[in-house]
């Protein structure tokens, strides 16, 4: 399969396409850490790895060189992201912005660059959050990082009525606490009861056959209601 994912330079996304490569899927691994992302690359022959701003470039002609040289897309997943842990009231309203921005509209941009490329039974997997599902506990600091996910997940579910007459199924995962250096820095000292690897080999196993049982769910995946 030939597999985009967002997010890839650290974490659940570093993992994801090294394992993706390891099984033999041609990889195109985003980020804006350039460094980071040529130490992925050099992990694999099956990595392409490329340095993108998602909210301001226009990565259209990056995606459809990638796309010229390996004849079709099959898996996107949306895993770039942010988290702030900020009390409600010192939340301002360029720290919403920024949220969305990275939560958000980083997979309007890249589903809107990929989606005529898609062929066949393709899948967009979002990467969401336990924190973004309505029922699900909440916790003070997290209001905008949750919102943002809830709006992925809202927008995960609209998608998938739009796509399916051409074959494109839309679903996301609602992670709970994975053990990312992004928790850690949210949650200092907090220790996750899952390693991005695990989390990341998990993933890829939905991304690459998900969509023959789901279209437009919001799954949890987490060992509990955090």
């Amino acid at each position: 399969m030939n597999i985009i994912i967002s997010g890839a330079s650290k974490g659940i996304g570093k993992e994801l396409a090294i394992q993706a490569a390891q099984n033999g899927h041609s990889v195109l691994a985003l980020a804006r850490n350039k460094e980071l992302l040529q130490s992925l690359e050099a992990k694999n022959d099956f990595i392409t790895a490329i340095s993108l701003d998602l909210i301001s470039d226009d990565c259209s002609k990056t995606i459809s060189q990638w796309v010229d040289n390996n004849g079709r897309i099959d898996v996107l997943i949306n895993n770039a992201g942010q988290l702030i842990n900020k009390p409600f009231l010192e939340t301002s309203t360029s720290d919403f912005k920024g949220q969305f921005e990275a939560n958000v509209v980083s997979a309007i941009n890249l589903i809107q660059v990929v989606a005529p490329f898609f062929m066949g039974k393709a899948h967009i997997v979002n990467i969401t959050s336990m924190g973004g599902i309505q029922g699900s506990s909440k916790y003070p600091g997290l209001s905008a990082y949750s919102a943002s996910k809830g709006a992925l997940s809202v927008l995960t579910e609209c998608l998938a009525e739009e796509f399916k007459q051409k074959g494109v199924s839309v679903n996301a995962l609602a992670l709970g606490a994975v053990q990312t250096e992004m928790l850690e820095n949210a949650f200092p000292g907090y220790e996750a009861p899952v390693s991005p690897a695990q989390m990341a080999t998990y993933i890829l196993e939905f991304a690459c056959s998900g969509h023959k049982f789901y279209n437009g769910q919001i799954l949890p995946v987490a060992l509990g209601n955090p």
